[in-house]
């Protein structure tokens, strides 16, 4: 049953999906700055590319996943640049009731100003955004979810778009990458391709939710997942998901 206008427009925090889960991530919200992101204004995005993270969405189910760490980076003081394929952009539709157009998903109904405020967008059919070249200041690169397609892809060294790209630079030039792929059950090219993935340097994270820290919501599994990408690449953050025998007595 498809979603009112009115509802698919609010920002995720508005639907209930993440405010509890906003009050979990915890840290003040960024100043603004200039960077805009399309789909909220219309106007094409100046990145900044001192402390980015790159995230991708690919054709996977779990955009909700690449969706909260977005604004958990965000909120952790990252610059985000966002790329979304157009199977992740059918999949965004499909799942969180957000608009494709030809000008790029409506980012306004995920997060709200000020996360948007930080975020550019680009999709993968422009290999000539800034994220396909290697001097793109990037600290790091998310793709969550990932697609077994993309996967397979970025195994053989292929840049057919610039997701795959993007990628690709953030292996050649030894920066982290975060793959979440969210696939099931696995075929043996699946594993092949994941462990070829590895040895290339990336670091291979499926969408495995733990239940140790006795989740009452989706947005529980979803934090843990996210606070585990959070944590490989280095950014703090407040989304308490710890093993309850880490935490202090």
């Amino acid at each position: 049953m498809s979603r009112p206008n009115s509802e698919r427009r609010k920002p995720i925090a508005e639907r209930g999906g993440s405010r509890a889960a906003n009050k979990r991530g915890g840290s003040p919200d960024p100043p603004r700055d200039s960077v805009r992101a399309r789909g909220g204004s219309g106007d094409p995005p100046r990145t900044i590319p001192d402390r980015t993270l790159i995230v991708g969405i690919a054709g996977a189910s779990g955009a909700v996943y690449g969706v909260r760490l977005v604004e958990c980076a965000v909120r952790a003081g990252r610059q985000v640049h966002l790329i979304v394929t157009a199977a992740g952009r059918a999949v965004l539709e499909d799942e969180m009731g957000i608009r494709d157009s030809s000008a790029g998903p409506d980012l306004a109904g995920l997060w709200p100003r000020e996360v948007l405020a930080r975020v550019a967008y680009s999709p993968a059919e422009d290999l000539r955004a800034p994220p396909a070249s290697g001097s793109f200041g990037a600290e790091a690169m998310a793709i969550v979810p990932c697609s077994m397609n993309t996967v397979a892809a970025l195994a053989h060294g292929l840049s057919a778009n610039l997701l795959q790209r993007a990628a690709y630079v953030a292996l050649k030039e030894g920066r982290p990458l975060v793959v979440v792929p969210r696939e099931m059950p696995l075929t043996q090219i699946d594993f092949e391709n994941m462990a070829r993935l590895a040895a290339a340097g990336a670091v291979v994270m499926p969408a495995m939710p733990a239940f140790y820290h006795r989740p009452k919501r989706v947005a529980d599994l979803v934090d843990f997942v996210v606070a585990k990408v959070l944590n490989r690449l280095g950014i703090e953050h407040q989304l308490d998901v710890r093993w309850p025998g880490c935490k202090p007595r």
